[in-house]
């Protein structure tokens, strides 16, 4: 008898891109059995549905030893981007009269403006940098607020100033709301860190999102519950790890950049590398992050999402518009689509351009080499014999061209790395990705280029791997050596881990970080804390 069928505690793993969607099955010590690849969908719960299946028959896995089922998925991010889908939110900003000359959404495209609606009410509260109380918290002015919004929001966003300092404020407005409105509320102090109008576009974000992974996440049990899958749902957030599905709905803002975190993870796992930068090269973009200790760098900037300048966590991660899909462009090249924009990749090889834009999904349909009638990527990559994909002949293309694109790609690419190296030594890369077929086999700056087993869906195992972290962020006054302090941010930091779906015995304290905080009596300091333990059976 086979073993598969034998062996319980089987794992699906599936990411969501813009172009394809992918999926694994990973046996109990994580080993791939099956990777699959299937075009993303206009409906992405279609596509989700099909990958499970296809990976499914590939493994020969019985969908009853299936114990766990992992999504990662753009869909918060393509909410965002597109103004599509996102629920109206009531905003309730603690902070007058101190904080009245920047209103909230303040400086927000004007369409997500719309989208978001208009109640934003700013009311008395919130605290100074030390602690101390900057107004009293006006209870009344709360519940009038929350008449107005009644049956005209589905989400509220508690913002109080200086809230990571001290979240009493917050807590009582949200005891407030929840007896007055049947709404999901969403609280800054959880989401975000120092800095009020970054952390308040963060928390209207997450509440505007609640609806739409909501949806999201019906869609996907269905799938599971369609299938006789009897696993238990988890999403993937934006630092490499997984949350549960009650956890993601709380904090749906978490899932925003958790594909290329997966990349990361699945070229760590893949590899066996625990330093290394990650090229993961999709259907329309490139993505190179940074893997220190096996797990995603974080940025030490504020993130713009949407054209929205937030600062919770997200990965330190640079993106170009290359990718199997992008359209080459020489003159008249192609199907006779307009030229190219001043952002388009022009990698400096005359005036050949590649990307930014890509025929994304519609590759097997528009690619020369599947028959269609636009020069794209993966196009030069088979003419040039860098590349070869079974059942394909190679497009024929004017040998000038070829050349010429291909060496636009390669010194994009060479550019990019070079861009994110720590020092001008070269640095093992590991290639990842279903457009990484456009690669070349070496590039300048570039010790060991590394493509693993099963690269083209490192998304999907990434997502299959079972770690769950918590993290912490808030402001303490130091008292002695500090030492309550930590502590207290590394317990915080563990019941988050465990609120997210860790174990509780295996959850371990990986990083405290302490940081003086500017224009204090100097016993203020920011502490960052980050737990992280296994999955929970």
């Amino acid at each position: 008898m086979d073993a598969r069928t034998i062996t319980p505690g089987y794992r699906i793993g599936i990411d969501v891109g813009g172009t394809n969607t992918d999926a694994v099955v990973l046996d109990e010590r994580l080993a791939v059995v099956a990777s699959v690849k299937r075009p993303t969908t206009a409906d992405t719960g279609d596509g989700v549905a099909a990958a499970i299946d296809a990976v499914l028959e590939a493994s020969g896995v019985d969908p009853s030893l299936v114990t766990h089922a992992m999504l990662g998925t753009t869909h918060c991010t393509n909410a965002i981007v597109e103004r599509r889908g996102l629920g109206r939110v009531g905003i309730l900003r603690l902070g007058a009269p101190a904080t009245t000359a920047v209103p909230p959404l303040e400086g927000w495209p004007a369409d997500l403006r719309a989208a978001i609606g208009e109640h934003a009410y700013l009311i008395r509260g919130g605290y100074e940098i030390d602690g101390r109380v900057l107004a009293p918290l006006d209870e009344q002015a709360v519940r009038d607020a929350c008449a107005r919004m009644r049956g005209e929001v589905d989400a509220v966003a508690v913002v109080g100033v200086f809230s990571p300092i001290d979240e009493h404020q917050e807590e009582r407005v949200a005891e407030i709301v929840a007896s007055e409105l049947d709404v999901p509320i969403s609280r800054s102090a959880r989401i975000g860190s120092l800095g009020l109008l970054e952390r308040e576009n963060a928390t209207v974000l997450n509440a505007a999102l609640m609806r739409t992974l909501r949806q999201m996440a019906a869609g996907f049990v269905a799938a599971l519950r369609d299938r006789g899958i009897p696993a238990t749902p988890y999403f993937g957030q934006n630092d490499g790890t997984l949350m549960t599905l009650d956890y993601a709905l709380e904090f749906p803002v978490f899932t925003i950049g958790c594909g290329p975190t997966n990349s990361i993870r699945g070229a760590a796992h893949l590899s066996g590398a625990t330093d290394a930068l990650v090229v993961d090269i999709g259907g329309t973009t490139t993505d190179i992050g940074v893997l220190v200790d096996g797990f995603p760098r974080q940025s030490s900037h504020a993130v713009e999402i949407g054209g929205i300048r937030t600062n919770f966590r997200m990965p330190d991660v640079l993106s170009v518009g290359l990718g199997g899909g992008s359209i080459v462009r020489a003159g008249a090249v192609g199907d006779g689509r307009g030229a190219g924009s001043d952002a388009d990749a022009d990698a400096g090889a005359g005036d050949v351009t590649v990307g930014p834009d890509s025929v994304g999904y519609r590759l097997p349909e528009e690619g020369l080499a599947f028959g269609g009638r636009t020069l794209t990527a993966t196009d030069v990559a088979l003419a040039v014999g860098g590349a070869s994909i079974d059942g394909l002949e190679p497009p024929v293309i004017e040998p000038g061209l070829g050349a010429a694109a291909w060496a636009a790609m390669r010194e994009l690419l060479e550019d990019t790395i070079d861009r994110m190296k720590p020092n001008a030594e070269p640095v093992p890369v590991i290639l990842v990705g279903g457009g990484s077929i456009v690669a070349p086999d070496e590039l300048a700056g570039v010790g060991d280029l590394i493509r693993p087993a099963h690269f083209g869906a490192a998304n999907a195992v990434g997502a299959a791997l079972g770690e769950v972290a918590g993290q912490v962020e808030k402001v303490y006054r130091v008292v002695g050596d500090g030492r309550a302090s930590r502590d207290d941010a590394a317990r915080e930091a563990s019941d988050r881990a465990r609120l997210a779906g860790a174990d509780p015995a295996t959850i371990e304290v990986v990083a405290i970080e302490e940081l003086p905080v500017a224009y204090t009596d100097g016993q203020a300091v920011l502490i960052r804390a980050r737990a992280v333990g296994r999955l929970a059976a």
